[in-house]
């Protein structure tokens, strides 16, 4: 089977590696132009772009996938699959129409839920127990094509974004083969989804990296986990920011107000919430690296009665 890949970030990389070791030819890889990225903002290529220069393989990187000079690009090819797997932009119909086996796509939710740019992140936001993989045929709306296979993965207590996108990456790209497999037998199972059981999940804004202490303990450890490791959520104190990448729920009955550190631990400092508290254990101040918070505390001291803004 002739294939097109496309995709862009680090969670799409394992997909493309198991196209490459398998039979099929992949014939191009698709991902984004190269953008500026990390704290010097130099240019920088994607994850997957990186993976393909390994491969020698033909690469392409339209500014926009809706161009008419993408469109002919991608009918140049003649792929017989176009595989999607976090790519961000929107494929027109004139490409989804293009493969006769049409369009596929590894999305990180059991879909309908979390339909949308940041679906593992908003899943661990909400207390999510479980997520998933879900394989199907792609259109012209945001997520809403057939389901042709998921698969359930659990959500560990204390998993962050990080850890919780490799495990989704890897079971994206074996359940991406079985259906591979499947579509070249000749069957093309699908399941319609149902929108009235669908929520999105949007891009993460910037003011959500900074953390509310107001929330209840359980919420804010939630939001820190799914944004860690990146973009990281953050706080301040006296002006200096800093980001924190993991906290323990502390069981106590203190009477401070949201922000306010109670107490310097073995392993960190100990903060008030809106209703409950947390042990800070990982943090990183900026321009220095991540680090332990005992550790931080040796340069950074705090003391109790402080407040984070």
């Amino acid at each position: 089977m002739r294939i097109v890949f496309m995709g862009t970030s680090s969670f799409a990389v394992p997909s493309l590696e198991k196209i490459h070791t398998s039979h099929h030819e992949l014939i191009a890889v698709v991902t984004q132009p190269d953008r500026p990225r990390g704290r010097g903002k130099k240019t920088q290529a994607s994850p997957v772009k990186e993976k393909a220069m390994e491969y020698g393989v033909e690469i392409y990187q339209p500014e926009k996938i809706s161009s008419a000079e993408a469109v002919d690009k991608l009918c140049s090819y003649e792929p017989d699959l176009i595989v999607v797997a976090s790519y961000g932009q929107i494929i027109p119909a004139e490409i989804l129409d293009l493969p006769r086996y049409g369009c596929i796509n590894v999305h990180a939710s059991l879909l309908p839920k979390y339909r949308g740019a940041a679906p593992i992140q908003r899943a661990i936001m909400n207390g999510e127990k479980y997520t998933g993989i879900t394989i199907m045929f792609m259109d012209e709306g945001l997520d809403t094509g057939d389901i042709i296979m998921q698969v359930p993965v659990a959500i560990a207590e204390d998993m962050d974004y990080g850890e919780l996108e490799n495990i989704l990456a890897v079971k994206g790209s074996e359940l991406l083969m079985d259906v591979i497999a499947i579509l070249e037998s000749g069957s093309m199972p699908r399941k319609q989804q149902n929108s009235q059981k669908a929520s999105y999940a949007h891009m993460i804004s910037k003011e959500e990296e900074k953390i509310n202490w107001e929330w209840e303990a359980d919420r804010i450890r939630n939001h820190i986990r799914a944004l860690s490791p990146r973009p990281a959520a953050y706080t301040a104190i006296d002006g200096t920011r800093f980001k924190i990448f993991s906290t323990r729920l502390v069981d106590a009955k203190t009477e401070g107000v949201p922000g306010e550190i109670l107490k310097i631990t073995d392993d960190g400092f100990i903060v008030q919430t809106g209703k409950g508290c947390l042990e800070i254990l990982e943090v990183q101040k900026a321009g220095k690296k991540k680090m332990p918070a005992r550790e931080f505390l040796k340069g950074f001291p705090l003391e109790p009665g402080q407040r984070l803004d």
